[in-house]
């Protein structure tokens, strides 16, 4: 009787191991039998598609929405400002900035259009950016200026409780000109046109109803994703 209870408590071991193998290696899901053929091609061939067995959307998104074409970046001449009420207002270069502790998160981009994108992006923390500056006390609000001359902003303390990241790649590629390089803001829980892209100036201000670009069109500026979308 010990002996058989002995095999059949082997018996279920194995089982249980061999299931954990499966669900780290062998049984993953062909998320192309499940996806369009146009979302599909819009992953390029060195980003990962998968994280923490979880589908990864393309970086590549659906259509072209910038306002006046996807710029082309000198990333050689390229440096990132840091100013308006500030005490020191500082400039970077590209590697400057990804000098900064580096940061991975899973977080999903929602567009006003109705499609959403759920992505790797890593990145650094915008308050690593702007702290060393000297932020002064009126900087309340913090403006996003874009090479191409869009703006948004978002209130400074926002930017503090949700920890947002300057992002400059997704799903380990480097962020695609299309998607904003070589900065795009990660602004969780905020519709996509607050996730400025091409980033070339954080300014400090007082002003609180500043309005950018979409602002200015009609478009809401506290820009929360509803609760329906989540």
């Amino acid at each position: 009787m010990r002996k058989a209870g002995y095999l059949i408590l082997m018996m279920v071991l194995m089982l249980m191991l061999g299931a954990c193998t499966e669900r780290t290696g062998v049984d993953k899901v062909d998320y192309s039998e499940i996806m369009s053929k146009p979302t599909e091609e819009r992953y390029t061939v060195q980003e990962i598609r998968e994280y923490k067995w979880m589908r990864l959307d393309p970086s590549i998104g659906p259509r072209d929405n910038s306002i006046t074409g996807i710029p082309a970046v000198d990333i050689e001449a390229y440096r990132l400002r840091v100013d308006g009420l500030v005490d020191d207002p500082i400039e970077l270069t590209y590697d400057e900035v990804l000098l900064n502790p580096q940061e991975e998160r899973l977080i999903t981009l929602y567009c006003v259009e109705g499609w959403d994108a759920t992505v790797l992006w890593k990145g650094v923390k915008i308050m690593d950016l702007i702290e060393p500056a000297g932020v002064q006390d009126s900087g309340v609000t913090v403006i996003f200026h874009c090479i191409d001359e869009y703006t948004t902003s978002m209130p400074l303390q926002e930017v503090i409780d949700k920890d947002m990241l300057l992002a400059y790649s997704t799903n380990n590629i480097t962020l695609p000109a299309s998607l904003g390089y070589p900065f795009i803001v990660v602004a969780e829980d905020k519709l996509g046109y607050k996730w400025a892209r091409w980033v070339e100036r954080i300014e400090l201000s007082d002003n609180v109803d500043y309005e950018g670009y979409w602002e200015k069109r009609g478009y809401e500026n506290e820009a929360d994703v509803p609760a329906s979308r989540n």
